[in-house]
């Protein structure tokens, strides 16, 4: 089995489907896709251009909100922020400067602009991104270099909820999925971390950095 992306213990198999193998962590409960069923970075794109995410899109703005509205009443409006993989439209930094706080963009495909990534934020948040990513080590490690004392990181991705469910979950059929996060894994994270956990929704969770 390989090695896990975010800890770097040694997985188990978990499951397989016609398409793909999948593996589970003992140690942090991450289940991944082995590498060699990643998308190379042309047809990655090719499947996020067929993405049509607008402003003008009320639903996915409701979508966008369960994390921005209950995000932005912990920190406030004078708080700064950063949308890690924003998307071609950057609907959510739109949704923030319309309520007054300011929200910088980066996305590695749309809106590459790493001096962004030299700064630091109260808030990063990564919505529907993080199962996207594959060392997921090296994606903690540069989040927690994005925040200032007490900053949080808000995160929205479907859960595991265990082997059953997953067997038969359409998320994980999205080739672009290859990193699949638990409450389990979240509270691995954060004690590993020293974070605080909030739980917002049932695919939102908040990781709050110590004051100090």
């Amino acid at each position: 089995m390989s090695s896990c992306p975010l800890c770097h213990q040694q997985t188990l198999a978990f499951h397989q489907d016609k398409n793909r193998q999948y593996v589970r962590c003992p140690n942090c409960h991450l289940v991944s896709v082995p590498a060699q069923f990643y998308l190379d970075e042309t047809a990655e794109k090719a499947q996020y251009d067929l993405h049509d995410n607008d402003f003008a899109d009320a639903g996915y703005q409701r979508f966008l909100s369960r994390t921005l509205t209950p995000l932005l009443a912990r920190t406030g409006l004078n708080a700064k922020g950063l949308d890690f993989g924003c998307g071609e439209g950057a609907v959510l930094s739109q949704m923030a400067v319309a309520q007054g706080v300011s929200v910088a963009n980066y996305d590695l495909f749309y809106h590459p602009d790493t001096q962004v990534l030299n700064q630091q934020y109260d808030f990063v948040c990564l919505t529907e991104v993080i199962e996207h990513i594959a060392d997921a080590h090296q994606l903690i490690e540069r989040l927690s270099q994005l925040l200032l004392p007490g900053g949080i990181l808000a995160i929205m991705t479907k859960r595991v909820l265990g082997l059953e469910a997953f067997i038969n979950w359409h998320y994980k059929s999205d080739p672009t999925h290859i990193n699949f996060y638990s409450v389990e894994t979240f509270e691995w994270l954060a004690q590993q971390r020293g974070w605080q956990l909030e739980i917002i929704d049932n695919d939102v969770v908040f990781l709050q950095l110590p004051s100090i």
